[in-house]
């Protein structure tokens, strides 16, 4: 089931038909929100470390300043830095309305206004990356309305746990195989904030994360997609104590996996890698012209 009408982003002046080869069909951005790699090697993740040791890796990608989860995740889904996509608050503000800039959906959707694509998320934020047209699910805990944004006051409800996120999207994206899919697990990050990073608390939670994962990479298979699907999993941030968004490197340094069609196996990535080097790499996958006025670029070392 479909919630928004399929637009045509009229701005766009490309045709998807010159881009008939994309190196995958269906592309998953996965995002396990306050992953911070030096826990997760201390941590029980047998998923997140199997899809690193079968794909490419790097435990020492960047995300941007200020390492904090609505900007990073901005940069990762619209392949720009803060000072271009202007979003620097950090909850859901609704006066505020969408991002300025256009993100990895908008983008698939001008190329091909057919592409069936998806956002999965752990927290209400996020719906300031819904922009109109763009998307034909945005779930949280349940499809939402595409209602406009309206208001003025800063709501952050309660956050969805990974397990909930994850039987939504297992569901819609073995049913519908997306082009393009948004997945976001928040416990990890809730987990830091409550008992600390790096806590024992925290480790319990990041093992449930992947448990969450492992139902995701599970559907892909069983949609019978996965021999020509690439998975990204990757972080907003890290943490130190039960905070974030410190120029340093506990907070910025996060991790960068890809697996699945075309990937080199067992390969560690050596290249510089940034969180908005996700957007370039997904829509690199697809075939999808990347804008001139991008900050990320395709993480092509880890591919075949």
């Amino acid at each position: 089931m479909r919630f928004i009408p399929r637009l045509f982003i009229a701005a766009a002046t490309f045709s998807f038909s010159a881009f008939a080869a994309p190196r995958a069909e269906h592309v998953f951005i996965i995002s396990l929100d306050g992953a911070k790699p030096a826990v997760i090697a201390e941590s029980e993740a047998p998923t997140l470390k199997k899809i690193a040791a079968e794909g490419a890796v790097t435990w020492q990608a960047s995300t941007i300043f200020p390492s904090i989860t609505l900007p990073s995740h901005t940069s990762m889904l619209t392949g720009v830095g803060p000072d271009k996509h202007k979003i620097l608050w950090n909850g859901y503000t609704p006066i505020k309305g969408f991002v300025k800039v256009p993100t990895v959906f908008s983008l698939l959707r001008a190329a091909d206004p057919n592409a069936v694509s998806a956002m999965f998320v752990g927290k209400m934020k996020f719906r300031h990356l819904w922009l109109k047209g763009s998307l034909d699910v945005f779930d949280f805990g349940g499809p939402q309305s595409a209602a406009p944004i309206a208001g003025g006051q800063e709501v952050e409800k309660d956050k969805k746990p990974s397990q909930m996120v994850a039987k939504q999207a297992v569901a819609w994206l073995k049913e519908n195989k997306p082009r393009l899919a948004f997945i976001h697990f928040a416990d990890i990050d809730t987990a830091g904030h409550k008992d600390g990073w790096g806590s024992p608390q925290q480790k319990e939670a990041l093992k449930v994360t992947d448990q969450a994962l492992w139902q995701v990479w599970q559907a892909i298979k069983d949609a019978g997609i996965a021999d020509s699907s690439v998975m990204l999993v990757s972080a907003d941030h890290g943490g130190h104590d039960k905070t974030h968004g410190l120029d340093i490197p506990d907070d910025m340094i996060i991790p960068w996996v890809a697996w699945g069609k075309g990937v080199k196996k067992n390969f560690t990535i050596t290249d510089k890698v940034t969180t908005y080097d996700t957007a370039a790499t997904a829509l690199w996958l697809l075939d999808v012209p990347l804008p001139t006025e991008f900050d990320g670029k395709p993480v092509t070392s880890a591919f075949e």
